[in-house]
């Protein structure tokens, strides 16, 4: 007899509980296993529910798709942005190096990183493929320190269950589990294709997850805000995307 791994019975309780019982005693399920998004109060609530737990459970350490070199998009699409405040001008003039990362909230050692401090990190880079929720994709060359790796500098605390990021770009931030920010592929990004990281694709730091959609790839990173609890930003329900109708979990 073939012995199911824990994972794997609780990933079929939750599915089998869906079918027989519905979506809301499904959501229970994952509520007892911790696995609620912050967004589950809305009318997709419940199926954004099952989406978020089912996927954590399948695809916690499962990596994103790179591609070799050759599949490099040689016209990357920068979608559109505000126009640069007279702050971001005045930094941008001096080769960013006044521009500053702090890091605070549930960390032992709430530390301001400057570009050349996360420079001096070890690095990381993959060649993934950005997708917008418009409908348009391209595939670069991303290069940054690992998230992972700067959450260890500070040392965040056991209890911490969310990072939450925040873009110089008014009313722009967002946020993530622990789990795709201690994964391998998430990325404080400063570089792209071999350069420094192009002001339109959000020069000089964006956050870079490859397993989530578009949207979550914040650009202009300023904040970082270790936490166990989204209710205290803005409406609680992680992110400003979520809060005009767009789902905080987009896994890809």
């Amino acid at each position: 007899m073939i012995n199911l791994s824990r994972r794997r019975l609780i990933v079929s309780g939750l599915a089998a509980t869906a079918a027989a019982s519905g979506l809301a005693a499904a959501a229970r399920m994952a509520q007892t296993y911790g696995l609620v998004p912050p967004d589950c109060g809305g009318i997709y609530g419940l199926g954004e529910t099952l989406t978020y737990a089912s996927q954590r459970l399948l695809t916690r350490h499962s990596l994103a798709r790179e591609f070799p070199r050759s599949r490099i998009s040689p016209r990357p699409f920068p979608n559109e942005q505000a126009p640069p405040t007279e702050d971001f001008k005045r930094l941008q003039a001096g080769g960013f190096a006044d521009w500053r990362l702090s890091v605070d909230g549930m960390v032992a050692q709430p530390t301001s990183f400057s570009i050349a401090d996360l420079k001096s990190c070890p690095s990381r880079g993959h060649i993934t493929e950005l997708t917008c929720e418009e409908g348009w994709s391209y595939i670069a060359e991303w290069i940054g320190a690992p998230l992972s790796h700067v959450l260890n500098l500070v040392g965040v605390l056991p209890q911490a269950r969310y990072v939450v990021y925040v873009s110089m770009e008014p009313d722009t931030w967002d946020s993530i589990d622990m789990a795709d920010a201690l994964h391998p592929q998430t990325f404080l990004c400063y570089g792209m294709n071999g350069n420094d990281l192009p002001v339109p694709h959000g020069g000089p730091l964006r956050m870079r997850l490859a397993r989530q959609i578009g949207y979550k790839n914040i650009k202009f990173i300023t904040h970082l805000t270790v936490t166990d609890n989204l209710k205290k930003f803005g409406k609680g329900l992680g992110s400003a995307a979520a809060e005009a109708g767009y789902a905080w979990y987009t896994g890809i």
